[in-house]
């Protein structure tokens, strides 16, 4: 088929890569958000060097881009993470529509930060999705879902580099090919099960000690390296990144420190403890005990202060 790749940063490029090296599809343009502060994308980077055209269009209503992207006569659209709103008039325009990808099993976690979410919940499986967009957000009828596991220490790191991220990849190409083969799946949502969630934004990541030690614990991974959870000590923010959950190491008010040692710094939370290995407090991470020794922190510092 002729395909339009529309994508931006690591997993768009990636996405490009997989399609040119599987050679089955040619692909006729690259479409990717304009440049911003003179930073190139990786995709575009990439397309240039395979001298593909490269489109980087600001909307998709105006007629002339509209009619630049039939000009290409293409069978199908692959949206692999694609950050600009694309109408139904621009979706349509190849032979066969357009396909997007989407970290989550949907109609679970649509929203922009699908994989945070379902961690800081504590559910032990999220997926990915290819789907046929409408003009709702990750709404559309459903081709193709695979699930992944989420294990009771995985971070956000580890669920999207090591797994949707590669199951992302493999996951268009199978995408592409049931489209090609004819007849694809098209699998109503079920409005029913829907959930939405927002940006997991700074406000989200704030960590309250007086949670439970399992909530306290998720909401640290689900945001471990983004947005990064935090407190203040002292009205100083301090980012918490590594940690690990301590049921039995409870010890005085929530949000005391009761140890600091080469293995991380304890924390008292509610029905446990939480200890603490990485931080980042000002410019760089450190470890949670370089960090104590900088500032001085000593047994029976009170966090969130």
């Amino acid at each position: 088929m002729r395909l339009i790749v529309m994508g931006q940063q690591a997993f768009g490029k990636s996405a490009l890569e997989a399609i040119l090296n599987k050679g089955d599809d040619e692909v006729v343009a690259v479409y990717c958000a304009p440049d911003k502060d003179d930073r190139v994308d990786p995709i575009k980077e990439f397309a240039l060097e395979k001298g593909l055209v490269v489109m980087q269009p600001d909307n998709f209503k105006d007629a002339e881009i509209l009619d630049e992207m039939r000009a290409f006569k293409a069978d199908l659209c692959v949206m692999a993470y694609v950050i600009i709103f694309v109408p139904e008039e621009a979706r349509d325009i190849p032979t066969h529509g357009s396909i997007c990808y989407h970290p989550s099993l949907l109609p679970l976690h649509r929203g922009p930060s699908s994989i945070n979410w379902p961690i800081i919940w504590g559910a032990t499986k999220t997926g990915i999705s290819y789907f046929w967009p409408d003009d709702g957000l990750d709404e559309g009828e459903v081709l193709l879902q695979k699930e992944i596991d989420i294990g009771p220490d995985d971070t956000l790191g580890s669920i999207y580099f090591d797994k949707a991220f590669p199951m992302g990849i493999e996951a268009t190409l199978e995408a592409i090919d049931l489209v090609r083969v004819g007849n694809p799946p098209k699998i109503v949502q079920d409005e029913a099960k829907a959930t939405y969630e927002g940006w997991c934004n700074k406000k989200a990541a704030e960590i309250d000690w007086s949670r439970s030690v399992g909530e306290v614990y998720n909401l640290i991974r689900g945001c471990n390296p983004q947005p990064g959870a935090w407190t203040t000590i002292n009205g100083e923010t301090l980012q918490v990144f590594d940690s690990e959950k301590v049921d039995d190491g409870a010890f005085g008010r929530v949000g005391q420190v009761s140890a600091i040692g080469e293995d991380g710094m304890l924390v008292t939370v509610g029905r446990g403890a939480i200890r603490i290995k990485r931080v980042r407090y000002g410019s760089k991470k450190v470890t949670a005990q370089e960090f104590a020794e900088k500032v001085g922190l000593a047994v029976g510092a009170k966090l969130g202060t």
